[in-house]
This record gives structure tokens, sequence and C-alpha cells, in this order.
């Protein structure tokens, strides 16, 4: 029913209902795409006075040989095309943006085409398009990445939560859920939150935590604390610390009687697990379990 309903739409010969139907498919999409790139394409140009001079010659060497074809061989001609058509489309469509990730404890640098820089942090993604990238530097993130940003026209950073814009500097952008932090190191860096916006010298964070905007100063550090294998947080509530832990270490975080909503001010290193694990349980006043592949924080008054 699928190749009836392709060929009488690509006739523009189906019904209301046929088309209602045909739209529910899983192959609709991909056709209508392919539909919108080939309006895009261009028609090359026909000299319609040498075509014809080009065809009396050859009509008056040879008798032209007439084949009919029955009309499934004639569906079968439009659905090679199409296939053809749908496969270069696709191909096209998905070449226009660039994307990177990272895994959990997993780290990975970026090079833009204007020599811009991104590092991403683990469980991180950037995305954007090399194509149209001299008209507008845009990059969209999802997780943290830190950004040392080639002079030029107006940089951009799209996330879910608000968008960071800049000229030339030096910032770092994370954007988990409820949590978006932006932090300048260098230069100056435009914030939007929620048409909210803030300009951040150097030395300046913005924080949004649940809807909820902190500022904080006199960051004196020339860089994200977790380029340098540390995980720093200041009074931010315990579970986005254990997220963080997390992803650093790769394992499952499981909590028990514990208030995850308390603030936690402080630093733990990304490189061992033990002391990790210290640094966060001592200030907070928690116990921990390691397992093989998670660890239980607990309540010291836990049974």
């Amino acid at each position: 029913m699928q190749e009836n309903y392709l060929a009488k739409w690509l006739n523009g010969e189906l019904s209301e209902e046929e088309l209602t139907e045909f739209k529910k498919s899983e192959s609709y999409a991909s056709y209508q795409k392919l539909k919108e790139v080939s309006g895009t394409l261009k028609t090359p140009e026909f000299d319609v006075d040498q075509a014809w001079n080009t065809f009396k010659n050859r009509g008056s060497e040879e008798t032209p040989k007439v084949i009919t074809l029955n009309p499934f061989k004639q569906f079968l001609r439009v659905a090679a095309v199409v296939a053809v058509l749908l496969s270069g489309s696709y191909f096209y469509l998905n070449s226009l943006n660039e994307s990177f990730s990272t895994q959990l404890a997993e780290r990975s640098e970026v090079l833009l085409p204007d020599n811009s820089e991104i590092i991403l942090n683990a469980d991180s993604k950037v995305s954007f398009s090399e194509k149209k990238w001299s008209e507008k530097r845009n990059v969209n993130l999802e997780g943290e990445a830190f950004f040392k940003v080639a002079k030029g026209k107006k940089f951009t950073v799209s996330t879910e939560n608000g968008t960071v814009a800049v000229l030339g500097t030096q910032f770092n952008v994370e954007n988990r859920n409820g949590f978006f932090e932006v932090t300048c190191y260098e230069g100056l860096v435009s914030v939007t939150y929620n048409n909210i916006e803030r300009k951040l010298p150097a030395g300046t964070s913005f924080v949004a935590i649940n809807g909820k905007i902190q500022d904080f100063d006199n960051i004196t550090i020339a860089q994200p604390s977790w380029m340098s294998n540390e995980s720093s947080f200041q009074s931010i509530p315990l579970k986005y610390v254990l997220a963080e832990f997390e992803r650093q270490f790769n394992i499952e975080v499981k909590t028990k009687n514990i208030d995850a909503e308390q603030l936690f001010t402080g630093t733990f290193n990304n490189n061992s697990i033990k002391l990790a694990l210290e640094s966060i349980s001592i200030p907070s006043q928690i116990n921990y379990k390691l397992g093989e592949d998670n660890v239980l924080f607990y309540a010291e008054d836990t049974p």
C-alpha cells in the first residue's frame, strides 16, 4: 500500500482520506524532507533551439525506437529516482550540523572553524553548523563546556536554560537539569535567562538553581577547576555535587536518609574516587559504602 500511496502522492492523486493515512506512516517525514530539499535545487539551463536542431539531425539519420513501459515499470523508475534522491537528501540534511559529545568519565576538545576552542566536560554535547559558521557563530550545548572564543563576530552559546553571547573571551557554561551556571574568566559575557539579561565581567558567575538566580564574584582562578581534575562547589545543593561525582567516575550513586538539598561548599578530586568520597562525606557529615559499580551515601544514624 505504501508504494501505491507514494506514486499517487508524487502525482498529487491521493484522496483526503488516503493522504491522512499516508501522513501517519514512518516514511512520510522522509518523503516530505525530500520534497523540501529538492525545492531548493536549481534547474540547469536548457537551449531549446540547439536541442531541436540536434533532434532533427538525429531524426534524419535513424529511425527512433519506441519502448512502451507498463505502469509497474514506470513506477519502478519513479521509485528508483526517489530512492536516490532520498539517500542524497539524507546525507545533505545530516551534514549541516557538526556534533561532538563525551561519555561519563570522559573529556574532549573541539576546534571550531574560526579556531575558537571548546573543552567538553563529562557527559556533555555540542553541535554547530559548519556550513553557516561564517554567517553565524552559534553553538548548542547540553552539559558543561569551557570556551576560548577567537575575536570576530558575535559568538553565542544556546542552551535550554539560557543564552550566552560574547565577541571574544574565555568562559564556562554548565547546563544541567535544573542547574545553569555561567562563569566569565576573561573579557565580558552577556547572559540571558528567562528574559533577564546580565553582564558578567571577568571573575564573576551567574547561577540559576531551579529558577532561583544567584550571583558570585571574586573568582581568582584562570579556568574552571574541572580542567585541573577537580570539581569545586560554592553553596550548591548536595544533589548536584553527587550528580557530578557520578559523571566524573561513571558510577551509580544511591542515597539513604540524607538531605540532598543541604548546601555544599568544597572540592573533590576527579582522579581518586576514595579521596573524592572523603571530600564529600566529611564536610556533609554523612557516611558512604563503596561497591563494585555503585556507592551508597547514608546518614550517620542510619540503621
